[in-house]
């Protein structure tokens, strides 16, 4: 659909940056007000009307994705999510290390890059180590891990996805996508803060159709994605130190967009504030956590954001694994470091430490 457009200066893949910068700017903005994280819907203190904020956000993603789907918008055959043989090993083992990741940091990867936009440079540490280490895990010296771990797979056939169930992808979307929305009406947020999440949820269905239906050029073909932070971190560090020869992607223009929406709402509503690590052990937490996430989003095939918020509403079996892998690692992790004492070296929740934490 792109070459109908006329552009004779801009490509397909210049045109996904800007695409990507609004999507990342609205999103940067609506996750700063609603304090959208995975991470505090599992264990955080107020975990219920986070997972509301969540869970409502996700069943619009649902509904707006497969609705696109039913329309011929778009369509996931031959997609990353859709392969035949399940990595099992590398999902389940890369979820639970993001979890366990995600607990030491205090926040996914969305929460910390949003956190980072408003002045928390725990956060910008996390978000540069997290990168390194993805980038290293791609392509780097930590590319035998995942070669290794996702030689191990499960062969699914023509079930990849829960559209191949009984009942199909009506079915399936409307069970996982009105069951979300319900929760989230009985969550206890306020009516605007789920207004806020619905129009997070619009943004994945956006992301989708504006990369596989919209700037489609069958001569010069980009990937069709949603929003995600593991390979946009890694993008984006690799296009700062190189963008003389790589040119800026869909990534690129996320994670500027976040930041930058962020910032603009931090400062607007005057939640922008600087925060910095407190003593050494906080901070060789922060970067021991941050390494698993940088491992872990690599092997699961994406982030809380990636794999669950865009990966969920294709109805993949991959995605469904990762973001349920992720939820155990980090409630086990969270067990674990609730059962050491306030006292004890190691502890990442003491609640004598309040002042240490990000702010949330």
């Amino acid at each position: 659909m792109f070459e109908t457009f006329g552009f004779e200066e801009t490509t397909a893949k210049q045109a996904s940056v800007v695409l990507a910068l609004a999507l990342g700017l609205l999103f940067g903005v609506l996750a700063e007000r609603t304090k959208f994280c995975f991470r505090r819907s599992l264990v955080g203190e107020d975990r219920r009307e986070a997972l509301g904020v969540w869970l409502t956000a996700l069943g619009v993603a649902v509904i707006g994705t497969q609705a696109a789907v039913a329309f011929g918008l778009i369509s996931f055959e031959g997609h990353r999510f859709m392969a035949a043989d399940l990595p099992w090993l590398a999902i389940i083992a890369g979820g639970a290390m993001f979890g366990a990741g995600m607990v030491l940091t205090r926040g996914c990867v969305s929460r910390l890059t949003v956190l980072t936009g408003s002045g928390n440079l725990r956060a910008l540490l996390v978000l540069v180590v997290f990168a390194v280490v993805a980038h290293a895990t791609l392509k780097g010296v930590l590319a035998p891990v995942r070669t290794t771990l996702g030689a191990v797979t499960l062969p699914l056939g023509d079930t990849v996805s829960l559209s191949a169930l009984p009942g199909g992808a009506l079915l399936w979307s409307a069970i996982i996508g009105l069951g979300a929305l319900a929760y989230g009406l009985r969550s206890g947020n306020r009516p605007v803060t789920l207004v806020l999440a619905v129009l997070i949820g619009l943004l994945v269905p956006a992301a989708w159709v504006g990369t596989g239906f919209v700037l489609l050029d069958e001569f010069d073909p980009i990937a069709m994605e949603s929003l995600s932070f593991t390979s946009p971190s890694a993008d984006s560090l690799f296009w700062l130190v190189a963008s003389t020869s790589i040119p800026a992607g869909f990534g690129v223009g996320l994670l500027g967009g976040v930041l930058a929406g962020a910032l603009l709402s931090s400062l607007t509503f005057r939640s922008f504030r600087w925060q910095s690590f407190a003593t050494p052990a906080e901070t060789g937490r922060y970067l021991a956590g941050a390494a698993l996430m940088g491992v872990g989003g690599v092997l699961a095939g994406g982030c809380t954001v990636g794999a669950g918020l865009s990966g969920v509403p294709t109805l993949s079996i991959a995605a469904l694994l990762a973001i349920a892998a992720i939820a155990a690692g980090a409630l086990v992790t969270n067990a674990a470091l609730r059962s050491v004492t306030p006292s004890g070296r190691g502890s990442a929740v003491s609640p004598a430490t309040p002042s240490r934490q990000p702010a949330e």
